[in-house]
């Protein structure tokens, strides 16, 4: 779900390859002068990748290139309003949502896990008194993940997951780390923080992202699905995956409450740019909690704030965005501060099973 790290996440702890060779059409025309984006999104297409799609704006308007298929059989591309699982992009909208509630008074980031939700982060090593709402947020917990108990579970993706249950398999492996005292990627405490946000307020998490952040902004395309809601609906591409062994699938179908507030969100291109660019402009957060989020920590590929990651750009200057990992869909969003912005997707992996480098897309649309 993040980052070179992400690859961990919901698809690539288990080292997955594709296997196959997908047969695509030739890569769309490309506009304007973006021929060197086309040239790589075409690389991830050629190289195994069904599909994939780059969504930009810049001071000179809005542009797309787009390779292959949304769907295998078809000649039908990935469109920029085509939803998509954006995985752990969703923690942006998660971290800013509890960034809301601390300038509400209603969560102090200082504050230990004990205090929202008791004896939740307790035995094997853990202490729910030691590891803070800051912590969790900038995956520096030291909390273990639990992606790959559910990854080696065949029966996952066929019944509703309870929060509580997630948590307790992160938490039956021992702490990594003192909280405080390193980094590393964690999806549990990403649930943690989504039964944190509904223990305050006392609604869904996605019922407060939704509210507080997908209608204010008009992000029409985005949606935090409901346990049970596998299905992506409206206009979508699909997403594609083999997992050990197996032959590829089709693997749109997705039940929502396994990534949960760590990664189910459903978004475009035109809603995913919208978001990061309101989040930076200050549209989303007070300066001061704005602030709080960019402070960030060395982590693996690049900092990471406080759900968000600083992304240094090989033409000077950094970007400020997320990528999301998820069997069949690998994502990336990034936004500058002076407004240039970036959604990528593929819809499935290269054939030797590696991720396409839609960090590396966005970097070059960026630029």
């Amino acid at each position: 779900m993040l980052t070179r790290k992400s690859t961990r996440v919901l698809a690539g702890s288990l080292a997955l390859a594709l296997g196959f060779a997908a047969t695509v059409p030739a890569g769309a025309e490309p506009r304007g002068d973006h021929a060197d984006v086309q040239a790589i999104v075409d690389g991830f297409t050629s190289a195994g990748a069904p599909g994939a799609m780059v969504y930009a704006q810049d001071r000179h308007g809005r542009w797309s290139v787009t390779s292959g298929t949304r769907e295998l059989g078809t000649d039908r591309p990935i469109r920029p309003r085509d939803r998509v699982r954006v995985a752990s992009n969703t923690k942006m909208f998660l971290a800013a949502t509890v960034l809301q509630l601390v300038g509400e008074g209603r969560v102090a980031l200082s504050a230990p896990v004990e205090a929202y939700l008791p004896g939740l982060v307790r035995g094997n090593g853990y202490d729910g008194t030691k590891i803070t709402v800051r912590q969790l947020l900038r995956h520096t917990s030291g909390m273990a993940d639990y992606v790959a108990d559910v990854l080696g579970d065949p029966d996952a993706n066929n019944h509703p997951w309870r929060p509580e249950e997630l948590v307790a398999l992160g938490l039956s492996h021992p702490p990594l780390f003192a909280p405080g005292n390193g980094w590393a990627y964690s999806n549990t405490g990403y649930i943690v923080l989504g039964m944190i946000v509904e223990a305050v307020t006392g609604n869904d998490v996605g019922a407060e992202i939704t509210d507080r952040l997908i209608r204010p902004l008009r992000l029409w395309q985005t949606s935090y699905p409901a346990a049970g809601d596998k299905r992506i609906r409206g206009p979508h591409a699909h997403g594609y995956h083999a997992f050990p062994g197996q032959p590829v699938t089709d693997v749109t179908e997705l039940e929502p409450s396994l990534p949960g507030a760590a990664g189910a969100l459903v978004s475009t291109g035109p809603d995913m740019t919208r978001f990061v660019r309101a989040l930076l402009s200050g549209k989303v957060l007070h300066p001061h909690l704005l602030a709080e989020m960019r402070e960030t920590v060395p982590a693996r590929g690049y900092d990471y704030g406080l759900g968000i990651g600083e992304i240094p750009l090989p033409c000077g200057g950094t970007a400020w965005g997320h990528a999301g990992n998820l069997p069949g869909f690998d994502t990336f969003t990034a936004a500058t501060d002076d407004g240039r912005a970036v959604f990528v997707v593929a819809n499935g992996r290269l054939a030797d099973g590696s991720v396409a480098d839609t960090r590396h897309a966005a970097e070059t649309a960026l630029c």
